[in-house]
């Protein structure tokens, strides 16, 4: 960035010594995702407020300064991060309020640094529930999972963050303050502007303002877990009981390695010869809804080769159940030094099918690749595990295929991590090229200076 001090001296007028800083150890606080990657901005900047943002990138827009906005750096493919220098937007140190909470519309207002599981606890206290449940609820911002448009476990039966969001306010890269949507249920006039803006990744504008769309939290939860012998078994399993008229609230597999891998890191008792399981839930207002869905769920389970089947008595016996799921991905790390990890997404016919070609890679490429993910709708975290870095190359060579085999199962590179930096090399294989000029186009016709989190997605 060129004049820095020029343009530190333009902040420090605006926001304060104390919210500028381009001292070394912010600018490497602020320089890494959960990609672990190092970019170094040239600047950090605290806005306090949405007329501060405005300034800052009207500002950036007439010199020409990249700017990225941020919000916990929780991502997964380096969306946070600057390309080439420039100014990161830290938006969860002043920008983290909840505005308003109407329980008459079932709505609440928040800003972008608002923490997920912090909001979950808030709309809970007043018996409502906002379902989307990233796994990085605890730290990540409703501001990233808008822009990144996350999901979660709970996303096989109330869907992802896009069928929340209601309108949005956010600042365009000339300064400019739209609202793009609003708090009725029904709005067709204009285009899908808040649409547009979600999964944009902070490369059309910045969003300073989000209104949710709330639940009636139910009143009852269950969990169960199914073993099976096979990986084919358990994913014919998986679409053949979400097409059976019950609606799990989440469906989630581990796979054999994944299983070994929580099981030699937590010694939890799990099947170490197990082909797979199968972890779900089931919630509703009455006793016998949920012994319905437990009664169908195990049925389907066992027509399609599962060899066990147990269901928590408590709430204790059912975060048991549950432990395994939430901390394979930390538990794989037996297998190498490096996680090449995806979050490719199929439709959920297809799964068998997708496990059966990664296997097949697996064994062309001698990686383990362990699997798990969120099969309720067809999301798979794959892990091509790298044991020597010098192999690294060719574990990208094997994610390639992968992500070639998820496109030709009429899947996608992502279902929740986004594309970002990691995954704009691979948007020519999901994306013809007449699709990534009309995207240029949206982008050109937002952001004509393309200052706004450059070089990502592809773009």
């Amino acid at each position: 960035m060129q004049d820095i001090p020029k343009h530190v001296q333009y902040f420090e007028n605006l926001l304060g010594k104390e919210n500028t800083k381009s001292d070394k150890l912010h600018k490497l606080a602020y320089s890494y995702d959960a990609t672990r990657e190092e970019r170094e901005p040239d600047i950090v900047l605290f806005p306090r407020d949405e007329n501060e943002i405005s300034k800052i990138l009207f500002y950036c827009n007439a010199h020409k300064i990249p700017i990225v906005p941020r919000g916990a750096g929780s991502g997964f493919t380096g969306g946070s991060i600057v390309a080439q220098g420039g100014v990161v937007l830290a938006l969860e140190k002043y920008m983290n309020k909840i505005l308003e909470l109407d329980q008459k519309n079932l709505i609440v207002r928040v800003q972008p640094g608002v923490i997920n599981k912090d909001l979950q606890n808030f709309v809970e206290s007043h018996g409502l529930f906002y379902p989307p449940d990233p796994a990085s609820e605890n730290q990540s911002t409703i501001g990233g999972n808008v822009s990144e448009n996350a999901g979660g476990m709970r996303a096989a039966k109330y869907g992802i963050t896009k069928d929340y969001v209601m309108a949005v306010r956010a600042v365009l890269p000339n300064g400019d303050i739209i609202r793009a949507g609003k708090k009725t249920i029904k709005d067709v006039a204009g285009y899908n502007i808040a649409g547009i803006l979600i999964a944009s990744e902070g490369t059309l504008a910045v969003i300073t303002e989000i209104t949710l769309k709330l639940l009636s939290k139910p009143i009852l939860k269950r969990s169960a877990m199914g073993v099976f012998d096979t990986i084919e078994s358990a994913m014919n399993a998986v679409y053949k009981t979400m097409a059976s008229g019950v609606t799990p609230v989440a469906m989630e597999f581990l796979d054999n390695l994944s299983i070994r891998a929580v099981e030699q890191k937590f010694h939890k008792g799990l099947p170490m010869e197990a082909g797979a399981i199968l972890i779900t839930e089931v919630d509703g207002n009455l006793p016998e809804e949920i012994t319905y869905q437990l009664a169908k769920i195990e049925e389907k389970f066992k027509e399609n080769g599962c060899v066990d089947f147990k269901v928590a008595k408590d709430s204790k016996e059912g975060e048991d159940l549950w432990f395994a799921r939430r901390n394979v991905s930390q538990s794989i790390s037996v297998y190498g030094k490096k996680k090449l990890n995806e979050d490719i997404t199929v439709p959920r016919a297809n799964l068998p099918l997708l496990l059966a070609e990664i296997d097949k890679v697996s064994k062309k490429y001698g990686f383990k690749i362990p699997c798990f993910g969120h099969t309720g709708d067809g999301n798979v975290h794959t892990n091509v595990m790298v044991e020597d870095l010098n192999d690294l190359e060719k574990g990208h060579q094997a994610i390639t295929e992968i992500f070639k085999i998820a496109v030709d199962l009429e899947g996608t590179l992502s279902g929740e991590h986004g594309i970002g930096l990691a995954k704009a090399p691979f948007m020519n294989l999901a994306f013809s090229p007449e699709e990534m000029q009309l995207f240029r186009s949206i982008k050109q016709a937002f952001d004509p200076n393309n200052i706004l989190n450059p070089n990502k997605m592809g773009l």
